[in-house]
Formats: structure tokens, sequence, C-alpha cells
């Protein structure tokens, strides 16, 4: 566990707290204004739960039970029912990443004072994170909307020490044991509290920020690969031109040529039209290779369109009802994951359209009649060999199940709760989906990055000189074990090794040693 500390105050977290805590394994902390702001609304919320006439969410059941008023005896039991009727979900256990991410993002809007829920309710959550427990929460149960019920409530039921969760060692075991093995005593939920434990937008919302993060690493490695395509083809750097993109001035664009034409630098393999001799000369890159730039950036400005909402969302407090600043608790659809839901629709179909155009350059680089003289799929010896054949048919495999992927989950609506939840986001099945097509992404863009290294090495076999930044990758890509000596290296290609380069943020990094740090 890193012991990086991050802390909750009340008005929301940044993207990278939320990396941190995922991924890195950072501690969590609560401010002294978080807990001031915690026991303030608590006040609040005992209040109105002394009083006679019925308040959702405090005194009242939940959905279509709205209606029916609970006496003192009961809410107790109420809370721990709801937890515990909504912990419902199916199939295979998500991952811890994503699970940690989830409980913060809760433990975010508790932290705002906005939810009713005693301070030793979100010291529980803090402290659950910070010993490495990680609840068992099932790929199917959220619909996006009234929040990603089944999953919170599974995060809530180990609160309460019931249920299942793995532990620092990876172990699953019952959650009340490992409460246990830390030291932390299970929650007694009281009013509310149940149901402002499973109200949120957290899990789609913890799937957009590690996508994101994952999505500009590959956006970059994408046109570093794209760059040494079009070296390997021998094309044209002048489409790269700033003041081409100037005229047409979306911001993703510029920053995708710019990144390529500073891998380019120095290149002594673009540019050679003229060398080509053909019936038909070349005049023009295909479009796969000369729109790169348009494509990539395309990609990056629905990226910078995703940050955006991602930023508002880790701002908010998402809760049904919530305790405002002048005493009310009031009902609200803030839970309704429709701004998430689609950019993470959105974003598939650009990771889709990426695959596409990646996958394109390699058939281009694999094809004896398109590669302008490399040999048919980059083989040592044609024939005898199949070359990369066989990785193209992988890639594009990936690129078919991207754009099957990318089919927008949003759209979709089944009602539920007899149908006084008629209208449902879908926001984690686009999340899931968004994850899933991240995966394929990377290994796309790997095997790009393979058939391109190959082709370029070919091209500085036959006497032309590589940019420096392609001479850094091939380098790194040797160093890291993905390319080793001699002409067999490509009988096998370690297509997984590549991959593991590419997501890993080490193709980024040979280059930038190169060209200092690209966009």
């Amino acid at each position: 566990m890193d012991m990086h500390t991050v802390v909750v105050g009340t008005s929301g977290t940044t993207a990278e707290d939320v990396i941190a805590v995922a991924r890195q394994g950072a501690r969590v902390e609560l401010s002294a204004a978080a807990v001031e702001a915690l026991a303030a609304a608590r006040e609040i919320v005992d209040a109105l739960a002394a009083k006679p006439e019925p308040v959702y969410g405090v005194s009242t059941g939940f959905g279509a039970l709205a209606s029916r008023h609970i006496g003192p005896g009961l809410r107790a039991q109420l809370q721990r029912n709801i937890v515990r009727s909504h912990a419902a979900g199916m199939g295979p256990h998500v991952e811890r990443e994503v699970v940690r991410a989830l409980m913060f993002l809760r433990l975010k809007t508790l932290a705002s004072g906005h939810t009713g829920v005693r301070p030793e309710v979100a010291q529980t959550m803090a402290d659950v994170l910070n010993a490495g427990i990680t609840p068992v929460v099932h790929e199917y149960g959220s619909l996006g909307c009234s929040g990603d019920l089944a999953p919170l409530s599974h995060c809530a039921l180990a609160l309460m020490g019931e249920g299942d969760a793995e532990g620092p060692d990876g172990t699953v075991r019952p959650a009340g044991d490992l409460l246990a093995a830390h030291g932390i005593t299970p929650v007694e939920l009281r009013e509310k509290e149940g149901l402002a434990l499973l109200n949120g937008t957290d899990g789609m919302l913890g799937m957009l920020v590690l996508a994101l993060a994952d999505l500009e690493n590959l956006y970059t490695g994408a046109d570093i690969t794209a760059a040494l395509s079009l070296e390997a083809l021998l094309g044209t750097d002048k489409v790269l031109a700033p003041e081409l993109h100037a005229i047409r001035p979306h911001p993703g664009q510029g920053t995708s040529a710019g990144n390529m034409l500073r891998v380019l630098a120095g290149s002594g393999l673009t540019g050679r039209h003229a060398d080509i001799t053909s019936d038909a000369p070349r005049v023009q890159d295909a479009y796969s290779v000369r729109c790169a730039p348009q494509v990539n950036g395309a990609g990056r400005d629905t990226l910078a369109h995703g940050r955006l909402v991602a930023d508002r969302e880790l701002a908010s407090a998402v809760d049904n009802p919530v305790v405002l600043a002048d005493g009310r608790v009031e009902s609200n659809g803030n839970f309704h994951g429709a701004p998430v839901a689609y950019v993470l629709d959105f974003l598939a179909i650009a990771a889709a359209d990426l695959g596409s155009i990646t996958e394109r350059r390699t058939d281009r680089l694999l094809d004896k009649n398109r590669s302008h003289g490399l040999p048919p799929f980059l083989a040592d010896d044609a024939g005898v060999d199949s070359g990369l054949m066989i990785a193209q048919y992988t890639q594009a495999a990936l690129v078919s199940e991207l754009k099957r992927l990318a089919v927008p989950a949003s759209v979709d609506s089944i009602p539920s709760s007899a149908m006084q939840e008629d209208h449902v986001s879908m926001g984690w099945s686009a999340a899931r989906k968004l994850r899933t097509a991240v995966t394929g992404l990377a290994r796309i863009v790997a095997v790009e990055l393979y058939a391109a290294a190959r082709a370029v090495e070919l091209r500085a076999a036959e006497g032309l000189t590589p940019a420096p930044a392609s001479q850094a990758v091939i380098a790194a890509l040797r160093a890291a074990g993905v390319q080793g000596p001699g002409p067999d290296r490509f009988l096998a290609p370690d297509l997984a090794a590549a991959d593991a380069f590419v997501r890993e943020g080490k193709l980024v990094a040979a280059v930038e040693a190169v060209t200092g740090p690209l966009a």
C-alpha cells in the first residue's frame, strides 16, 4: 500500500486522487471540515426523524414503497434491509481498482455533508479502504439510475460486516472476519444511512476516470505508432505542417499532428515519393496515413469532453434525498447517470474508430502491393514463414469487437421498481463495455507498433536512416524483450509483451526521452 494520503474534504475530489486511491493504494483521511459537515447534517436528519411527519428516506420506504411511513422501532431494520435486499448483483467479480474507486467516490459524497450520515459511517468506509479490504462487487446489477445500486449495496454490506470481501492478500473471505482482523467495528446503520450509501453514480464515474487516464496514454501512443507507420511507408510529413492544422482549429487535431511531427523529426525516410517508380506514381498517402491527426485528434477532443463531465461529477454530491445548507431535506433526481453514460458511450465510439484506422495502417504495412517495397507480411523469408500475417488477423478481430462495443448502452432503458423508476441510464453497462474497449484498443495499438517497428528496421537495413525517436522505440522494444535480435524473433511475435509495453507507458517514455514531453 502506498503511504501517500488523500484528504477528503467537503468540496469534491480530483481525478488524480481517484487514481491514487484506486490504483496506488493511497490512504484516505477525512478533513476536519468534512467531519464537522457530517455532524451538522446528521443533526438535521435526527431532528426530522423525531417529527411525526414522514420524510422520504428518513422515515419512509423507498422507491415504489415510499408511501409507507416507518415507525421509529423499525427504522434501523429498514436501513439494514435496504442494503441486504439491494445487494443482488450477479456475475464475475468487478476489478479491485474499480471497487476502490467506487468506494472512494461514495466517501467523497458522504464527506460533502449533504447525505446526513454520521461521521463514524464515513470513517468506517475510510478505514476499510485503508485496510486494503475490497468488497466483492458483481458485474451485473446496476441500471445506472437511483445510483449504481447493487454495486454500492455490496460495498455497504461489507461495512456492516456482512457479505464477502477480498483481503489485502487477494483472498476472498467473509467481510466480518476481515473487519475483525483489522480492528474495524461494523457499522450499525440508522435513519437514512443505508440509502445514503447506495444512491450514487460512483461506479460509472470511477470507471470513467480510470478509462480517461488509460486513453490519454493510448492516444499519445497511437500518435507515435501512426508516425512510425508513415515513416515505414515512406510517406510525407508535409501533411503534418502546423499551418495546415491551424486552418481547421480543432485542438486535438493540432496536438496529434504536432506529436507525429516531433516523432518524425530527423527522419531520412519521409517524403520519398519521388523515389518510388510504378505505373501509378504516388501523389498522396492513403487516408489511414494522411488523416491520422484528424481521427486521433477527434478522439482527443472527445477525451477533453469526457474530462469536463468527469470533473463536474467529481465536484458533485449525488444522493437522494439531500441535506441542503438551509436545513431542508429534499428529494431530487441527481442520481440519474445520463451525463456520465453519454460520455462513456462517446468514448467507446472514438476508441472503435481509432482502432479501425490503426488496423488499416497495419494491413498496408503487410501488403506488398501497397507497402512500397516492404516484403510480404514483413516476413524474413516469405512463404517459409508467414511474418505478421496472423498478427493482423488478431488485430482485425479486436477491431470488430470494438465496433460491437461502440453500440451505445445509454440509448436503452428498462423500467424498474413498479414503474416508479421508469427511465434509467444504463451508465454502468456503458462503463463496463468501455473498459473492455480500452483493453482491446491497447492491443490494437500494440500490433501496429510491432509491425511498424519491424518495417522501420527493414528500411534501415536498406540504408535509410529512421528518425531518432523511431530508433529509440526499437531500442526500447529490444531492451524490454519484445523484439530480440535476429530474424527468428518475428516467427512468434510477442504481442502480449508489446501490449504491456504500450499500456505501461513505455512507448511514450521511449519517445519522450528523445523528443521531450509530448502533448
